[in-house]
């Protein structure tokens, strides 16, 4: 049974935002399915999603590219999220389902003890699970899908500073989850801006290392095995 595209887009995509696919390196289809232990028609299919996504190209007599960014297609990024992930969060203040406040009461609480008890490295990936469900809160797949490719561009183009205060953050977290549990959509879409604009001032462009022929950085790692990357 053949691997799936979207296991496919998947590794590619997450290699590219974590730069092990340079901006700018040719993606052969020979290269990727070697790579990642596949054939070359799922590698196909995913080149064309990531294409759409952006954060692929396709150039003349080169092919397929990972794609190079500008400063200002990254700072635009930083204003859709602040337009858009605002609405996610009165959306969800509307729509919410009680499992979904049951798990954002429960990374709220994760959160803030992991906060008090100074672990950072923790906290990074709960804040992504806080995300991602709050946006799948708003009951709508077409705002959850692209609010999860904002973040995930965003993950690509930027470094972000952790938080000097990380208690606070975890606080204004937890007032969120409260308007949503209200259904106060207006005070849930208000605070969520206010914490979007704040994290915006923490974000530092990635500065792409020079690269080597398109080479990736790190050996290879199959998805058609049975220790699959997520």
């Amino acid at each position: 049974m053949g691997v799936p595209a979207h296991s496919v887009c998947t590794a590619i995509r997450d290699d590219i935002i974590a730069g092990v696919l340079e901006r700018g390196g040719r993606l052969t289809e020979e290269h990727l399915a070697g790579r990642y232990g596949v054939s070359r028609v799922p590698v196909r299919e995913a080149l064309r999603t990531l294409e759409s996504e952006g954060f692929v190209t396709t150039r003349r007599h080169a092919g397929a590219c990972v794609a190079e960014p500008t400063e200002q297609e990254a700072a635009d990024l930083l204003e859709v999220r602040l337009l858009v992930e605002p609405l996610g969060a009165a959306r969800a203040a509307q729509r919410r389902s009680e499992a979904h406040l049951r798990v954002l009461r429960g990374l709220v609480r994760l959160g803030r003890q992991q906060a008090r008890h100074g672990r950072p490295e923790d906290l990074r990936p709960l804040a992504g699970w806080f995300h991602g469900t709050l946006a799948q809160a708003s009951g709508s797949p077409a705002l959850t899908a692209l609010l999860t490719q904002l973040r995930q561009k965003i993950a690509w183009m930027y470094a972000v500073e952790q938080p000097a205060r990380p208690v606070e953050v975890w606080a204004a977290y937890g007032a969120i989850v409260d308007a949503v549990a209200r259904g106060d959509a207006e005070r849930a879409r208000a605070l969520t801006a206010l914490r979007v604009e704040e994290l915006a001032g923490a974000h530092r462009l990635r500065v792409p290392a020079p690269r080597a022929g398109g080479r990736v950085r790190t050996p290879q790692h199959p998805v058609n095995s049975a220790v699959a990357r997520p």
